[in-house]
């Protein structure tokens, strides 16, 4: 029997998502698993998982017909299929857990595909969405951080040590704002979820300037967002900074790689319509003329509901 299908597995920090994809992108079937109620135990989420894979394909009625399964985590490692030292995940913070070959034997042998989340994303954006039929693109995933994942001539970029790629650890400003990674002035620290929040606190602090955000103590990057479509002039400069920011660092990006597009994604990415044009204006500003007016800016085409199940799940076709 052909397989003509394959699981997509996102792991997150808090839980795991889980998905039958056919060559379509179509997701058959998916559920949820709690990825933060097994302390250390890694083998004991790993049972659970394999345990979830099983009943997703029974439930999509594709048993025997599926031909691997494809996992995006936090720091996982294309190379070695190990989740190493991530932070987010109580069962990898402190080891390297052989995710890859542990899951496969608990499937009966299915292989298993294992890359970090923002290169799934990048995958299943080539694969199903924004950019397929490119073989020069970067993805930037605009979340809780800023991730990445770089394709060049059709195939990822993993580096010598399976984790090239980290752009959102790029620095944009000497000496700047403390990142969460240890680094000081990296992109994420500004153009993250938490980095614009930081953004929009610091100039409320340094301004009596009215705002609607300083009537919401511990206000969200939505609640910026929110302010900035009912016209907030505070909320509106925050989101033109960090596309101010954002495009000086695609220039650079592109310097090195001469993408097609360069592909966003996350939560942060929704506010398009207040990040394009200063987004696009700065990466042209500051591009060297062979690639000015050349490369695009896009946004994800795939449905934020299956986005991160179908990026994982294009790991599994190779």
């Amino acid at each position: 029997m052909e397989k003509k299908f394959v699981v997509g597995v996102d792991v997150g920090g808090q839980t795991t998502k889980i998905g039958v994809v056919d060559q379509k992108g179509e997701v058959l079937a998916q559920t949820v698993i709690r990825s933060d109620t097994y302390g250390a135990d890694a083998e004991a989420f790993l049972d659970a998982l394999a345990e979830s894979i099983g009943v997703c394909i029974r439930s999509a009625g594709k048993e025997g017909q599926v031909k691997g399964v494809g996992v995006g985590a936090p720091n996982g490692n294309y190379y070695t299929g190990e989740v190493s030292f991530a932070p987010n995940l109580a069962w990898a913070a402190n080891q390297s857990v052989k995710f890859a070959d542990i899951l496969s034997d608990k499937l009966g042998g299915l292989p298993v595909t294992l890359t970090n989340d923002a290169n799934a994303a990048a995958m299943g954006e080539m694969a199903y969405g924004a950019a397929r039929g490119m073989k020069n693109f970067i993805m930037i995933t605009l979340g809780t951080g800023v991730g990445s994942g770089i394709i060049i001539d059709g195939k990822m970029v993993y580096g010598h040590d399976g984790f090239a790629g980290e752009l959102g650890h790029t620095t944009v400003l000497r000496d700047g704002r403390q990142c969460g990674c240890g680094k000081k002035g990296c992109l994420e620290a500004y153009c993250s979820a938490i980095g614009i929040v930081r953004t929009a606190r610091e100039w409320l602090d340094g301004t009596d300037e009215p705002s609607a955000l300083r009537s919401i103590e511990n206000f969200s990057s939505k609640d910026i967002y929110d302010a900035a479509k009912a016209g907030d002039a505070l909320a509106l400069r925050v989101f033109e900074y960090t596309g101010n920011i954002l495009g000086r660092s695609f220039a650079d990006f592109v310097a090195f790689s001469a993408p097609e597009a360069i592909v966003l994604f996350g939560g942060l990415a929704r506010a398009r319509e207040f990040l394009y044009e200063p987004m696009l204006n700065a990466m042209n500003d500051n591009l060297l003329k062979i690639w000015r007016g050349k490369v695009k800016i896009l946004f994800s085409q795939l449905k934020e509901s299956d986005a991160a199940i179908l990026g994982a799940s294009a790991l599994a076709w190779d």
